[in-house]
């Protein structure tokens, strides 16, 4: 999968466990992104729902949550085989993310340029299209010369960039095949009748997912869109903008969608780098049912880490913190499944840190205690 600010690699495992001590069958995953959750969702043996408005999301969506055992997997072979061969093309990627800017070096962006051009002219279903973009997004990933955000680029090309880009097959992930959809997830949670669970991780900050990932975008897109800045941004990351990147109205997006989703269980998670107030989403959560909460230590993204530098490359400022607080809540209708919940979560969470490592903080519903440190909310 591609480096992604506030994957939820490290939790995906333990929101499946807690779904399933809930005894859920399908899920929801209303901002899927990568689709870590929902793959994470569909091993454990629920069917998924993997949405979001981004078209990069939709592809990965295709490949790991709506494949299924009906794929033709050598054909994806083939294909994948026939576009590493192409010959490399100078196109939108060389211009724009390898001249105007330093993304990728122009003879990986020339190979991207021929790979995407062969895509859109090959006849595929939807599953098979999102596989192969999958691939190359997956490729152009592991050449890039960011650190995991496309806000901005390195300095200096990292080493990863002087590697080749290779297609590889896309895993196929256990598990009933699932759906994909691209709509807003308010728009989508009254609709979501007959569905067990849905997992809610909305952005929390003022920074979007479209315009920090905005060259992934444009790979899918395919649309050779207008730009701006030294990044190179797409013109409708000015335009395309979300309430849960905006202080003002973030909360009551959070609250409409929590009041109106149709699922009996939900599991939310934000981060403490944000917009929301634990107590706040508490408070939202409460409305619906019995709550429960889990918080998780988790270190900050690798940009932070690498501290505050001057043009010539000098550390020249103090990151204030390098690491961050993941909040984990369970809401639902029954008080002793959100307790179990609590614990299977906890202790997958226990399993992934490994013996040794600091335990999870939580508070059970009503003040009781699920098997985890206590923690005030």
């Amino acid at each position: 999968m591609i480096k992604y600010l506030g994957s939820k690699r490290a939790l995906a495992g333990a929101i499946a466990a807690g779904a399933a001590e809930l005894g859920a069958r399908s899920a929801a995953d209303l901002f899927a992104g990568t689709t870590r959750v929902g793959q994470a969702l569909r091993s454990a043996g629920l069917e998924v729902l993997s949405n979001d408005t981004a078209a990069y999301s939709e592809a990965f969506g295709q490949a790991y949550v709506a494949a299924g055992a009906d794929v033709d997997r050598a054909r994806i072979r083939r294909l994948l085989r026939h576009l590493q061969a192409l010959p490399p093309v100078d196109g939108y990627v060389t211009e724009t993310f390898c001249r105007r800017s330093r993304y990728f070096m122009p003879e990986n962006g020339m190979r991207i340029d021929a790979v995407r051009d062969e895509i859109g002219r090959l006849d595929l279903d939807p599953v098979e299209r999102g596989i192969l973009l999958t691939s190359l997004l997956e490729a152009a990933d592991r050449v890039d010369s960011t650190v995991g955000v496309q806000m901005a680029y390195l300095k200096r090309w990292a080493p990863r960039a002087r590697n080749a880009l290779e297609l590889r097959e896309p895993a196929m992930v256990a598990g009933p095949p699932g759906r994909v959809a691209r709509a807003d997830a308010n728009a989508l949670a009254p609709e979501l009748d007959g569905i067990d669970l849905a997992y809610v991780d909305p952005p929390y900050n003022q920074h979007s997912y479209l315009g920090n990932y905005h060259v992934w975008e444009t790979l899918v897109r395919w649309d050779a869109p207008q730009h701006y800045g030294v990044a190179c941004k797409r013109v409708d990351c000015r335009t395309r903008k979300s309430a849960y990147n905006r202080r003002a109205p973030a909360l009551a997006a959070l609250a409409g969608l929590i009041e109106h989703v149709a699922t009996p269980w939900l599991v939310v998670s934000f981060s403490d780098e944000g917009f929301h107030r634990p107590g706040e989403v508490e408070a939202l959560l409460r409305r619906r049912g019995h709550v429960g909460a889990v918080g998780v230590p988790r270190p900050r993204y690798v940009g932070a880490r690498i501290g505050i530098h001057d043009p010539a490359g000098r550390r020249v400022g103090t990151v204030s913190h390098l690491e961050n607080t993941e909040h984990l809540f369970v809401c639902g209708p029954d008080r002793r499944r959100v307790e179990r919940a609590l614990v299977s979560i906890s202790r997958a969470l226990v399993r992934h840190d490994g013996a040794g490592g600091n335990p999870p903080a939580g508070r059970a519903p009503e003040g009781r205690h699920a098997a985890v440190h206590a923690s005030h909310l």
